[in-house]
């Protein structure tokens, strides 16, 4: 089986529109706290000193930083020179990307301000040439703080860390890169799979003085080397897009002639996109996509027409030394090796987005991934406006991963804490249901993960009952009255918002276990700690099973992959070593609880597909 894209280049921060033409500007930065908020006005960004460096990307309160001070600092100020030869950039563009810089920041190129953007999540770009000299200098100024209307995810929002928030992540925390391309470049790219089409559709945002005059595209696509198609079309404005056949026939591909997407079987097809004009080609981009579709039917999920259980594990995506950023690409890699490895076929991105190779390694390895919206904690018309700015840009940002099946707006009500009864806060939840369905018709969305759901394509519950015989008496016998709202299972939290109801939806029991080991260790799980391996195997194995004996839901997330500082109820501590055995994991996973998965979602025909 492959293992990497034909457009893999290691380290590229964004694996889904990759050029030649780029340079990290990762490693040493000069670096100042600015507590007072003096920089601006003393002009720092014209004559910056520090006898301070950190190591970019990896935030202040890390050790990796070379900083580790936990300390909150709500200013803080970078700096780096770095070089472009003129003969480089003639008649072209240079690009400057910040993939993630929490929360508030504004750029300097030179002592003049070249740009600024809001959101601590997202990926934001700066054309940088009109700026450029012969030496050049960036700076940039990140402004946080603990507002709570800021997408935080478990970033704490007080000065110690408590329950299950951890410490805050401030200024730059991924990659920063430049590329250079011509004037007229492709600024986006967006593909859609349409398995029961046998078709892709292409979409292509386009830059540059008159981008869509005598312009044409050609897209190339292939599949293990073997060219697929090569279709050539106009483009008519600054967006065009583009509907292409990928239909093959060969002894690899299935009988209708498409190579599928799954977590057993990871197909990627290769795409390369190239921009002519009168006098050649003027930009070329290369990508990969998986042709796979994603529905609910009679409360069932589908992958590519097939019943799909669902075995997830809650992943937060923090490391010891490095906080939310990857130490790098090897330690992506293992951790999501090691999820497969434990027995489970996905992963549950717990408040956060994640770096985009995360992304691409699940699309490459196989691991299914519901990408969830950090969230706010404090319901009003500023944490509305944040929150819908992000989830635009995640969504738009991260649309093409055929890993991505599922879309979480909210956890647990967080920020929206009294939808039960709220109806403007249902409206919220609704709002961001449907502005992901406006944007991405291609997946599910789950509005509010845990309980009081208003519309969704998915019905979740949250339940940490530690007795496996307690559990079973709660949900094998009692579904119409939990679905009904008429039982709240789980701290007085009804399945349903006031004015909703069950409709048919699938369901599933997404966060439950969390189990801690009694070792003398600072901390904490759900339930009584237990006090040996064997304790632990035990109850693992009760409770997954009594999870997977119920035979009216399509799969479950159990918490959770790794230790999180002061949460130690991973599989894993934080350095990554197992704390159990990983073929005993994977054995209790693997086992045929549910008829659902033997007999296919009950539909009594087909085994279950991952």
């Amino acid at each position: 089986m492959r293992r990497q894209t034909a457009c893999y280049i290691k380290d590229y921060p964004r694996p889904q529109m990759v050029r030649k033409s780029w340079s990290s500007l990762n490693g040493d930065w000069a670096f100042r706290f600015d507590d007072e908020g003096r920089g601006e006005k003393e002009r720092w960004y014209e004559n910056f000193q520090s006898r301070r460096n950190i190591r970019v990307p990896f935030s202040y309160e890390t050790k990796a930083s070379g900083i580790e001070e936990e300390k909150a600092h709500f200013c803080v100020w970078y700096a780096r020179t770095f070089d472009i030869l003129p003969d480089e950039i003639w008649q072209k563009r240079v690009l400057l990307h910040f993939e993630g810089c929490d929360y508030r920041t504004t750029v300097w190129i030179n002592g003049k301000k070249a740009g600024q953007h809001e959101g601590g999540y997202t990926r934001f770009s700066i054309d940088i040439t009109d700026y450029l000299a012969d030496k050049n200098e960036i700076v940039v100024r990140a402004e946080d703080s603990f507002d709570a209307r800021q997408l935080r995810g478990k970033q704490r929002w007080r000065e110690e860390s408590f329950r299950c928030w951890y410490v805050q992540t401030t200024g730059i925390w991924k990659t920063v890169w430049m590329e250079i391309v011509n004037e007229v470049h492709i600024t986006s790219l967006k593909l859609t799979p349409m398995p029961k089409d046998k078709r892709l559709g292409i979409d292509l945002e386009i830059e540059g003085e008159k981008a869509y005059e005598n312009v044409r595209a050609k897209a190339e696509i292939s599949f293990e080397g073997r060219l697929i198609t090569a279709v050539d079309f106009p483009v008519r404005r600054y967006h065009t897009a583009a509907v292409v056949d990928v239909t093959e026939i060969s002894e690899d591909t299935e009988l209708d002639g498409i190579h599928y997407w799954s977590a057993d079987r990871p197909n990627l097809y290769d795409i390369e996109i190239s921009l002519f004009r009168k006098d050649g080609l003027c930009d070329q981009v290369a990508s990969y996509f998986g042709m796979r579709e994603i529905v609910v039917c009679q409360g069932n999920i589908l992958l590519n027409g097939e019943p799909l259980y669902q075995r997830l594990i809650l992943d937060q995506g923090y490391w010891k030394e490095t906080g939310l950023t990857p130490p790098d690409e090897d330690a992506i890699i293992e951790d999501i090796r090691k999820t497969k490895e434990l027995g489970f076929n996905g992963a549950r991105k717990h408040q956060k987005i994640e770096d985009e190779r995360y992304y691409y390694w699940c699309d490459v390895l196989g691991l299914l991934v519901w990408c969830e919206i950090p969230s706010a904690y404090c319901f009003e018309a500023g944490e509305i406006r944040n929150y819908m700015r992000e989830l635009a840009e995640i969504v738009e940002q991260h649309y093409s991963h055929p890993s991505i099946l599922v879309w979480t707006a909210f956890n647990e009500s967080w920020g929206i804490n009294e939808i039960r009864t709220n109806t403007r806060q249902q409206h919220f939840a609704e709002a961001a249901y449907h502005t992901i369905k406006a944007l991405d018709g291609t997946r599910l969305v789950l509005a509010n993960d845990g309980w009081e759901h208003t519309v969704s394509d998915i019905i979740t519950l949250h339940d940490y009952e530690e007795d496996a015989h307690a559990f079973s008496e709660r949900y094998e016998w009692n579904r119409e009255e939990i679905l009904d709202s008429r039982l709240f299972p789980n701290l007085q939290k009804p399945v349903f918002a006031q004015n909703y109801r069950y409709t048919g939806q699938p369901v599933m029991i997404s966060e439950f276990g969390g189990i801690a080991f009694q070792n003398g260790q600072p901390g904490w799980g759900y339930g009584n700690k237990v006090k040996n391996a064997d304790e632990f195997v035990k109850r693992y194995k009760d409770i997954v099973r009594a999870v997977g004996r119920l035979q009216w839901a399509c799969g479950y997330c159990y918490t959770q992959l790794t230790d999180v500082q002061q949460e130690i109820n991973g599989l894993m501590d934080e350095e990554r070593n197992f704390k159990i055995n990983p073929r005993v994991i994977r054995a209790i996973n693997e086992e045929r609880y549910n008829s659902r998965i033997q007999n296919g979602c009950g539909s009594g025909e087909s085994e279950e597909r991952e």
